[in-house]
């Protein structure tokens, strides 16, 4: 064990210790530990060498090539249930690991969907989400009959600058879809073409809910608003969380 925490710690790992822990639990013999420990050691994110991710007390499956789930994120996700019903539809666009839908349904029992483009994520998804899983881009993906009839619409949408990718850490630049990191020129190309077509799947008095960094949240605000939605900035400084939610209003003009 002593072994295992001195080769994390020379590669980087802040919390050896733990991890150390993890992997020696998570391996069947002490070949496949050795493999394990190599992984994380080259890199690979802890997530990914488990093959699961903790999130909102849930183990969330991952694999390889898979968006690894923030616990920054589980702000969002507490956000969204606060105005959740019991038998409210909900979509989980740009699902990733679906993290965010099973969370949320983990809390209050509703009618889920999720859709993500990438298939390594909507494989991941099929495993996590207790509701229907489809493949492609953004509202494209979903059933048609769902148009205006979705409660609570959850876009973890990829908001970090173009510019921005290449500071990111090694294990999200190289081991993350670039499609689930990069939000374009100012990291809210996404969040537009969400917003734009939002008010058309929401059901009166529905809500979005995005994540957005701090110094983006005033425009992520404004991009709600010029879709027709009402928009709400809510932060977390414990955790460096702001969630932007936006509200279409039950008459839409």
């Amino acid at each position: 064990m002593s072994d295992i925490v001195t080769s994390l710690r020379r590669a980087g790992c802040v919390f050896a210790e733990d991890e150390a822990a993890l992997l020696v639990a998570a391996a069947a013999d002490p070949g496949q530990l050795s493999a394990l420990v190599a992984r994380r050691v080259a890199g690979e994110p802890l997530e990914h060498v488990l093959g699961w991710a903790e999130f909102c007390g849930l183990r969330i499956a991952v694999e390889p090539g898979v968006f690894v789930p923030r616990r920054r994120t589980e702000f969002l996700v507490r956000q969204a249930v606060s105005v959740t019903v019991p038998g409210a539809v909900v979509v989980d666009l740009c699902c990733g690991s679906g993290a965010l839908g099973a969370a949320l349904a983990a809390s209050v029992p509703v009618e889920l969907y999720a859709a993500d483009v990438e298939p390594a994520a909507v494989r991941c998804a099929r495993r996590n989400v207790p509701g229907e899983v489809f493949e492609g881009d953004l509202f494209a993906a979903l059933p048609a009959d769902l148009r205006g009839r979705v409660h609570v619409l959850l876009a973890n949408v990829p908001y970090v600058p173009s510019e921005k990718i290449g500071t990111m850490p090694p294990e999200a630049r190289l081991h993350e879809p670039l499609v689930a990191l990069d939000g374009g020129a100012d990291g809210l190309d996404v969040l537009r073409r969400v917003a734009g077509a939002a008010v058309e799947w929401l059901a009166p008095g529905g809500y979005l809910f995005v994540e957005a960094s701090e110094r983006q949240a005033p425009q992520a605000a404004a991009v709600l608003a010029g879709a027709g939605l009402v928009p709400l900035v809510a932060r977390c400084d414990e955790i460096g969380a702001t969630v932007v939610r936006g509200e279409r209003p039950a008459e839409v003009r």
